[in-house]
């Protein structure tokens, strides 16, 4: 009952052909290079993972985080950058009332 589709990829049917021209004992190297590569990434993602646990938990910084002291954005860009607006202060109580606002004057105490 075979339908004649292979079970390989195409990257894998390819990767053979290419490893079965050369030698053998170049072919069990390239694939303990390409194994070993991966169970390195393995490694390193794991560590980095259990890195940031541990550092989330004890309230550490995160390895990933800018350090301080580098700058970002416009920092870079020197003179380039552009001008900086003076902070503006912010409003508060009635100034967001604007024309609801109860008047200030002198009349308004007596009645």
């Amino acid at each position: 009952m075979s339908t004649g589709v292979p079970l390989a990829s195409v990257k894998s049917q390819i990767f053979e052909a290419v490893l079965g021209f050369l030698p053998d004992w170049v072919q069990i190297t390239v694939l303990a290079l390409v194994v070993l590569a991966l169970v390195a990434s393995w490694v390193v993602k794991l560590a980095r993972r259990i890195a940031h646990r541990r550092a989330v938990r004890n309230g550490a910084p995160v390895p990933a985080a800018v350090p301080p002291g580098q700058g970002r954005g416009a920092d870079y860009l020197g003179p380039y950058a552009p001008a900086q607006a003076p902070p503006r202060p912010r409003p508060s109580g009635a100034d967001f009332l604007g024309s609801y606002a109860p008047r200030q004057g002198r009349g308004d105490d007596s009645a």
